[in-house]
């Protein structure tokens, strides 16, 4: 699935490149693991390799994908179901951890057009610039862009003028 150089998304971390395939003994057992490496801080992660596509690892999106993640973001015709933050927070970080671009696009514009009509609590704010750094690292990997002209890309979509802030402060 994987080579040796390849970069590889895996969920709620980001993009990472796969250092090494490894072999290791576990309970008298060989496995074969991925070792990434976390472009964003330099964290290792070994994943099986008969497990990976399991724990979400995957490819980076294509051009048809982007295509996709910027209609998620642009729709603005979208229904909240009245909830507490911290069940809203619940639901929101398990699609981040799916791993999906699509899901992580939604929540970043849910959190977007929240943030317009109230205050976020403060683990929606940092849920909205995790979200928001791991799909603007993606996108400009698949885009071969610098990550600030996606970061102003997609700031101009939600009407923010300085593409660094997310209209608050951690």
């Amino acid at each position: 699935m994987f080579s040796t150089g390849d970069l590889a998304v895996y969920p709620a971390h980001g993009v990472g490149i796969i250092e090494s395939i490894e072999e290791k003994s576990i309970a008298g057992t060989e496995h074969t693991f991925y070792v990434m490496r976390i472009l964003d801080n330099d964290m290792k992660i070994m994943i099986p390799k008969n497990n990976a596509e399991n724990v979400g690892l995957r490819n980076i999106i294509s051009d048809k994908e982007v295509e996709q993640v910027y209609a998620i973001l642009q729709e603005k015709d979208v229904k909240f179901t009245p909830q507490t933050w911290n069940r809203r927070y619940r639901e929101y970080m398990d699609k981040i951890k799916t791993g999906s671009i699509f899901d992580l696009a939604s929540v970043l514009r849910d959190l977007y057009i929240l943030q317009a009509d109230k205050p976020l609590s403060f683990g929606e704010r940092k849920m909205l610039e995790t979200a928001r750094n791991l799909l603007i690292k993606e996108l400009s990997i698949a885009k071969e862009k610098k990550e600030e002209e996606i970061a102003e890309g997609i700031a101009s979509i939600f009407g923010i003028t300085d593409s660094h802030v997310t209209n608050f402060e951690i």
